[in-house]
């Protein structure tokens, strides 16, 4: 059961190609692979923290004001990693903007809190917040490193994740005239559309 609850968020339940939630930051952040994976640990930390406090305290959360609890639980671990990244990595801090303080009103974050660590055990509400953290951080991942390489003919190799300093895997040669659209709005829309429809193919399902 517990290993159900962890691996439904990777694809069966998978919060942005099959649930189709928490798209703002996916659409805003993409751009790069960098960008998209610091995005996507930045959501995973808050989303395990707030499943665990959530449900921790749950029983004594009284059902009449439980929406701006979650939201002040939510925003304590929002804040700790905004400060967290401004403090130790200024430049994605910097990239990313106005989205990290925004995971606040992040639809997953939010949405798991009232649907399942409030209404489930504390174990529960822990693989719950991994399995979806990280069916995130993949989709994310993969938006953001198609995004970026189709865009830019180089991928920007995420150590500032690390602290060292990043630098550009170029991927192709002269003759590649890249398609800046990828790297625009439109360039987000069609690679969820597409990997979406690779889901669906890959799962059985009549791509409509």
């Amino acid at each position: 059961m517990k290993e159900k609850v962890f691996t439904r968020g990777f694809i069966r339940e998978n919060p942005v190609l099959i649930l189709m939630i928490g798209l703002c930051p996916i659409m805003a952040c993409s751009t790069s692979l960098r960008d998209a994976l610091g995005m996507g640990l930045a959501t995973i930390f808050v989303l395990f923290c707030s499943n665990f406090s959530i449900a921790l305290i749950r029983r004594i959360i009284p059902p009449q004001i439980r929406i701006p609890v979650f939201i002040v639980i939510i925003s304590t671990f929002v804040t700790i990693t905004d400060y967290t990244m401004h403090a130790y990595l200024p430049a994605l801090y910097k990239s990313l903007g106005v989205f990290v303080p925004l995971i606040v009103v992040n639809c997953i974050i939010l949405g798991r809190a009232e649907a399942f660590a409030s209404k489930n055990s504390l174990i529960k509400a822990i693989f719950d917040g991994l399995g979806m953290g990280i069916g995130f951080l993949a989709a994310i991942g993969a938006i953001g490193l198609i995004r970026e390489a189709l865009g830019t003919g180089a991928i920007t190799n995420p150590t500032a994740l690390f602290f060292i300093p990043p630098f550009k895997i170029v991927l192709a040669g002269e003759g590649f005239s890249p398609a800046v659209m990828m790297i625009l709005p439109p360039g987000a829309f069609l690679t969820i559309g597409f990997l979406i429809a690779g889901l669906r193919r890959l799962k059985g399902k009549t791509v409509v």
